[in-house]
């Protein structure tokens, strides 16, 4: 993934179009007829072979003879002719086309071995980009560019759309010009053979016309590089998802028609969650979505009060919020005091407010203003229904004037017709957020709130050493390579307590017996009652071979139910390796809760956690919620709070609630065996028994395999936990002691007071220019990285005062996609030069460079920063003047 030329792509200064043809209805006509009409005011260039002009303008027989070397190709020649034709446009100086050619067959065995890969084998060694192929094209109308064969021009505007489909594309070209919606960018991917999601994303995520992403996502081939793309974006602009292929049958055809893995559904739901994205299910949500988050101001949290002039109203709200999961906010005694003059006789000091259906503007003002000061409520829904006794353009006018005064979120519903039209137009001229419908605001509202749930979420950077346990890794290792040694990929019982108690997760008691005898005894040293089970590496689910037996109270019971389980077996699986069996002691936990945890593999996002209600029937309830690993305690928290049993755990009627945060944590404990453990393909803890006093695992399973192991020794996660392995001691000059780590997003106001202590001299020195100060979106770039993709560590020490921590100094460098090239800036507040911390982060930084087989290290200086020049001269590195510029490019070969 990279976002290499792609401003060749989306920003040319020429175009040629290779097949251009005089033909109406073929592509190469399409093509050159919406370039020409778009008013794109560089070089449009056709190249046709049996043709002197096409549409007025003169024709070249070959991209050897065109005059200038085209930024950007668009080919709309046979399938066969495209990699002779992208090696010649590579040759001849171009870095970007769009392959609209059709024919080029989805099926992946043709995709990877046929005209897919010539057609990147010919483009990769000039770095030239392809989009497509079978795809529809590109618009960029901000600059007139059209190089698509759409029906009609998309208009300017903010937000950008990138679709799998080229269908889904046109309609919502044609949506989108009925409802007067423009576009920064309208990208057409086709087949991806090179440029997908993660470049696409990467690029418009920093892109400055565009403030917001749409995208249409049938599959993700790289999930690990759009969630990283993602996460990028997402921290500047809003990122918004229509993921079709939800149902079985959907996702089959999304696979026949794109010839690639699918995944599952679910999945992908916590991935975009994760990701901080927002994912909507249709295209009228979709442009409601980024309307309402363009218009929203930050949200201080969940509570929402409710204004209206009508008792029906109100209800319909209210249905469509807490049915949606959504929060009413409850109101304070100032709130109902400021509200006693606008409120009829008998309110019941509730929330909703309902004031009168013909109450005078000044009362909706009176009553806004008191909700948005309230301390419970962080947002303002106000919903009116229009009456002959009152006007609702004045109404309007004062919600306008109190929300320009109080801070907080307003959305309002004037309900109706045309009658409603001028106070809608007035909301919106206000920048306030209307919709047609309460049920439409209260959606709009969910939005909001789930925005910023995954927003919070994207925040969250688990450890890859987690704080609070210390796993005895050696022991479950140990355990795995033994079962692997002997031709095991599964776990028995045994060998999987001994894993799960490594990492520090309570089991039951047990013995384990070679014979019915030794079971007898087993049980009898244990104390009745006891369970008796199967012990057998092949057998998932005991119960289903009658391979269980509960409340076993006498050694005769205990000898009968092992002998009756080995019948049981020999008939139901007589191809199960029998070990013995497992005797535990009678878990008797009347106010438990039975709960499943999981791993399974994606084969999109690789290892997932399953988290829901166990037991016996826990297939038939289907109570399950997934997320990605690495998880923290928060992040557990929010994965468990997403299934229908997290309301019995946190207690209901005489029953107690259940020791959450001891789910948390081994909901983390097991993300750390994902983590550790290359080799653990599959994990099942069912049931896990959950109450007041804590957690107990009863029976589990694991499925294990040979893994290559790397250093540092963690399996390819789509999202990399935060390296903690990487933090170091350094004591400074002066003897002050330093903590050298990795840098975290809550890094973001330590940065900004780091910056305020450096001289401007050195903001030059560094930035090449003054810089006053930096817009959030860019320090939140450089606080919140994917660490699989770039580095940044930051010299952080206690205060002086003893009030936290603060930031003094900072080295990052970002990665090329092959790993070739890294390029490095690093800076070190001001008044502490000398001290040699600069030298510590930049010797840090090669050693993380060259451990991850970076190939060099570059930068760029300023001559006159001599400070710097040889310092980076004394490590090695070698410097030559960057021509007709006073800058010096500095080189380490790593």
């Amino acid at each position: 993934m990279t976002i290499r030329n792609l401003d060749r792509m989306f920003y040319p200064r020429s175009v040629a179009v290779i097949g251009a043809s005089n033909q109406e209805g073929v592509p190469g006509h399409l093509v050159m007829h919406n370039l020409l009409q778009g008013g794109f005011e560089g070089p449009i260039m056709p190249v046709a072979t049996r043709e002197q002009a096409i549409a007025g303008v003169l024709a070249y027989a070959d991209v050897g003879a065109l005059p200038v070397v085209p930024d950007l190709a668009v080919i709309c020649t046979s399938p066969a002719s495209v990699p002779g034709i992208i090696r010649g446009l590579g040759e001849r100086g171009t870095r970007a086309a769009v392959v609209v050619s059709d024919g080029l067959a989805p099926d992946t065995k043709i995709r990877e071995g046929g005209l897919h890969a010539a057609i990147r084998a010919e483009a990769e060694p000039f770095g030239l980009r392809l989009l497509g192929p079978n795809c529809l094209g590109l618009m960029v109308p901000g600059i007139g560019l059209n190089a698509s064969c759409a029906h009609i021009s998309a208009e300017p505007g903010g937000v950008a759309f990138v679709s799998q489909s080229s269908t889904i594309s046109t309609a919502v070209l044609d949506w989108a010009q009925n409802r007067n919606i423009g576009f920064s960018h309208f990208v057409s991917l086709g087949d991806t053979a090179d440029i997908d999601f993660g470049d696409i994303i990467d690029y418009l995520g920093n892109d400055p016309m565009t403030r917001a992403i749409l995208l249409y996502v049938e599959s993700v081939r790289n999930g690990r590089a759009f969630l990283s793309a993602g996460r990028g974006a997402s921290r500047n602009k809003p990122v918004l998802v229509i993921k079709s292929g939800r149902a079985p049958e959907g996702q089959r055809l999304a696979a026949i028609r794109s010839g690639a893995a699918i995944g599952s559904d679910a999945v992908y739901d916590a991935a975009i969650r994760r990701a901080g994205m927002l994912r909507v299910f249709s295209f009228g949500e979709l442009f409601a979505a980024v309307e309402t988050l363009a218009r929203a101001r930050g949200m201080r949290g969940e509570r929402v009060a409710i204004l209206t002039n009508g008792c029906g109203v109100a209800v319909m709200a209210i249905d469509a919020l807490l049915l949606n999961g959504g929060r009413l906010a409850e109101l304070d005694e100032a709130a109902a005091t400021a509200l006693a003059g606008v409120v009829p006789d008998g309110w019941p000091h509730a929330n909703p407010v309902t004031i009168a259906d013909n109450a005078p503007p000044e009362h909706y003002a009176t009553a806004a203003r008191a909700l948005l000061a309230a301390q419970g409520v962080d947002a303002l829904m106000v919903l009116h229904a229009p009456t002959a006794m009152a006007s609702s353009t004045e109404a309007a006018r004062e919600i306008i004037k109190v929300a320009k005064e109080v801070r907080g979120n307003v959305l309002t519903s004037w309900m109706g017709g045309e009658r409603m039209g001028q106070a809608r137009r007035q909301f919106a001229a206000a920048g306030i957020a209307t919709y047609d419908t309460p049920t439409q605001a209260v959606d709009a509202f969910m939005h909001l709130v789930r925005y910023r749930r995954n927003q919070d979420m994207l925040m969250q950077a688990p450890p890859s050493k987690p704080a609070e346990f210390s796993p005895a890794v050696d022991v479950a290792e140990r355990i795995v390579q033994d079962a692997l040694a002997t031709g095991q990929t599964r776990l028995n019982g045994r060998q999987a307590m001994g894993v799960l108690s490594a990492y520090g997760i309570p089991t039951t008691q047990r013995r384990y017996a070679a014979t019915p005898e030794e079971a007898a005894a087993a049980a009898a040293a244990l104390g009745y009652p006891v369970v008796v089970k199967i012990l057998s590496p092949d057998i998932h689910h005991r119960a289903e071979v009658g391979g269980v037996e509960l409340y076993v109270d006498s050694p005769e019971a205990a000898t009968q139910a092992a002998e009756t389980m080995l019948r049981n077996v020999s008939r139901k699986k007589p191809t199960a390796q029998v070990d013995g069996f497992v005797v535990e002691r009678m878990v008797l936990e009347p106010d438990a809760q039975e709960i499943l945890i999981g791993i399974t593999d994606d084969p999109i996002f690789g290892p997932v956690i399953t988290f829901g209600q166990g037991g016996t029937l826990s297939e038939v309830i289907a109570d399950r919620a997934v997320a990605l690993p690495p998880l923290n305690l928060s992040l557990a928290r929010e994965l468990v709070s997403r299934t229908r049993i997290w309301r019995m755990l946190r207690g209901s009627g005489d029953l107690p609630a259940a020791n959450i945060n001891a789910l948390c944590l081994t909901l983390v404990q097991v993300s750390q065996m994902v983590i550790d453990l290359p080799e653990l393909v599959a994990l099942e803890i069912n049931p896990l028994f959950v109450d007041a006093d804590g957690v107990l695992a009863v029976d589990a399973w694991m499925r294990v395999a040979p893994a290559v192991r790397d250093i540092p020794r963690q399996r390819e996660l789509a999202i990399r936990p935060y390296p903690k392995q990487l933090e170091e001691e350094f004591v400074l000059e002066s003897g002050r002691h330093v903590l050298l780590r990795p840098i975290r997003p809550e890094d973001e106001p330590a940065h900004y007071e780091f910056l305020s202590k450096v001289t401007p001299e050195d903001i030059r020195l560094r930035f090449f220019g003054t810089v006053r100060t930096l817009p959030h979106s860019e320090m939140a770039r450089l606080t919140q990285i994917d660490y699989d993709r770039e580095m940044a560590f930051v010299a952080t020490a206690p205060r002086p005062d003893g009030k936290g921590t603060e930031t003094l100094g900072v080295v990052r460098t970002v990665a090329d996609l092959n790993n070739d090239q890294a390029e490095y800036a690093v800076l070190v507040r001001s008044d502490l030069k000398g001290q040699r911390l600069g030298r510590k982060l930049m010797d840090k930084m090669v050693d993380y460079c060259r451990s991850r087989g970076t190939k060099r290290m570059t930068g760029l200086v300023m001559r006159d920063n001599r400070r710097m020049l040889d310092m980076v001269h004394d490590i090695g590195f070698t410097s030559h003047r960057v021509p007709d510029d006073d800058v010096m490019e500095v080189m380490l070969e790593l």
